[in-house]
């Protein structure tokens, strides 16, 4: 199991276990954020604090909110606006240990202009 909250501990996830890969995006808020993305499945993750402690941001296509702690600021994870049993949804694996994801491969995703992995 591992663990990742943001700075106050007001917002915690709990996912099963490593991502197959990391994902380091260069979109127009993302690079901003300066979040490494890990993807699971939402039903698979337990997520507390959110309705008492942080506040999504919905932009673009309006698909996802990203959520960031309203106390400390850190952006903790992202998830689908219409989840389905199957969803997928990221957290942002800087809340996580760096022990924790130590050799965990990062994949560059090209989130400004082709949509697709840079390697």
């Amino acid at each position: 199991m591992l663990s990742a909250s943001c700075h106050c501990g007001r917002v915690r996830i709990e996912v099963a276990g490593l991502p197959e890969y990391l994902v380091d995006c260069n979109c127009s808020i993302c690079r901003r954020y300066g979040a490494l993305w890990a993807f699971y499945e939402l039903r698979h993750a337990r997520i507390e604090g959110v309705a008492e402690h942080a506040d999504g941001y919905i932009w673009g296509e309006k698909t996802i909110s990203t959520f960031h702690c309203r106390h400390c600021g850190c952006v903790t994870h992202w998830e689908p606006l219409a989840p389905r049993v199957d969803s997928k949804f990221s957290i942002n694996a800087r809340l996580l240990e760096p022990s924790a994801i130590e050799g965990v491969r990062v994949r560059r995703f090209d989130g400004a202009d082709s949509w697709s992995y840079l390697d």
